[in-house]
């Protein structure tokens, strides 16, 4: 549900635009000596000096990539962020600033927006990224949310998806298909839901899958971990569409081939249980469910040894010369090609 029936409901036309953005960014504070100028303008203004900036912009739409039944304003909020964050981390990066736009239907009270935006500064605070801008509209569809997330970065430091080498680790950090099976628990027990609308779904044996679907974390644990090993990858990528699409990304930029070996591949328990309660192989989860937010990046074997035994980080492939193609090596040994069955933001549903 959206709210509580009985709470008082604050009619958004009652603020206006400019009422509201000050309202729901009152509490926001800048912490980052680049951020000189924030939400109180007509433009923001960042300062980077010598360093390279990276901006990267991601569109959530009701319906489509949320379902408002299930998932609170409050992890909305955060999941945005975080969407957005995966992507600077992605490059090897550290995320600095954001924006939010909202575009929302009079459905939506005040205290909708109030809740969404605790869930914007929640993940402000804890990952310490400025939310410096944004934009406020109305909607006839639902919700419509715009994020882009600004970061900075020394030239050196820099990995794009382009870097990967023949012989270079494939490693991945995290596990693997937590995020498409909670999103599965969350549809069933909607569909029971409305059956039986005074059946309250156990969700406890699926916290981790539910979580990882609801409230992803952003991997900057592990831009900050490679730079204390004083690992600098070849290339990298985050996991927002499935292993296999992000693999293929990978060796598509990088000009190379991949054997990606189905053992080594991160599982978390509760992965492999609730994959088989739900008939489902748990690889090709992994390959294709998508929404995890990992990082897939590749290391040069000199560097094997920095990141051995490190409990984040997996090593689940090599790279190869582009003739060989992109091949997933089963538990039996068999080679199988690896096609691209992740998500894809515009397939006709």
């Amino acid at each position: 549900m959206l709210e509580d029936k009985n709470q008082e409901r604050t009619s958004l036309e009652s603020l206006g635009e400019f009422g509201l953005i000050d309202h729901l960014t009152k509490g926001f504070e800048l912490k980052n000596p680049s951020s000189v100028k924030g939400i109180d303008d007509d433009a923001a203004v960042l300062d980077f000096k010598d360093k390279k900036t990276i901006v990267s912009t991601d569109m959530l739409i009701e319906g489509v990539h949320f379902d408002l039944s299930y998932m609170p304003l409050k992890h909305l909020g955060y999941k945005s962020v975080m969407v957005n964050l995966s992507d600077i981390y992605a490059m090897n990066c550290m995320a600095t600033q954001i924006t939010v736009s909202l575009a929302v239907s009079n459905r939506f009270p005040l205290e909708a927006l109030e809740a969404f935006y605790e869930g914007v500064a929640l993940a402000c605070n804890l990952y310490h990224v400025d939310l410096v801008g944004g934009d406020t509209t109305s909607s006839n569809k639902g919700m419509v949310i715009s994020v882009t997330a600004l970061g900075m970065a020394d030239q050196k430091k820099l990995t794009y998806r382009s870097g990967a080498k023949p012989n270079d680790l494939l490693v991945v950090s995290g596990d693997l298909g937590g995020a498409y099976l909670g999103l599965q628990v969350l549809e069933r027990e909607k569909e029971v839901f409305k059956v039986n609308p005074n059946n309250q779904p156990d969700l406890e044996p699926y916290a981790y899958v539910v979580e990882r679907q609801l409230k992803p974390e952003a991997r900057k644990d592990i831009v900050e971990l490679l730079e204390k090993l004083n690992v600098l990858p070849t290339s990298m990528i985050d996991i927002s569409d499935g292993l296999s699409s992000e693999v293929l990304h990978l060796c598509s930029q990088s000009e190379v081939g991949c054997n990606v070996f189905e053992d080594k591949i991160p599982l978390d328990p509760t992965v492999i249980s609730t994959a088989e309660e739900f008939k489902m192989d748990s690889t090709m989860i992994a390959l294709s469910g998508g929404e995890d937010y990992e990082l897939l990046f590749t290391i040069d074997q000199k560097d094997f040894d920095k990141i051995k035994g490190n409990p984040n980080l997996s090593v689940i492939g090599h790279m190869t010369n582009k003739s060989e193609g992109v091949h997933l090596i089963t538990r039996a040994n068999t080679k199988i090609p690896i096609t691209a069955r992740g998500w894809n933001a515009l397939k006709q549903s």
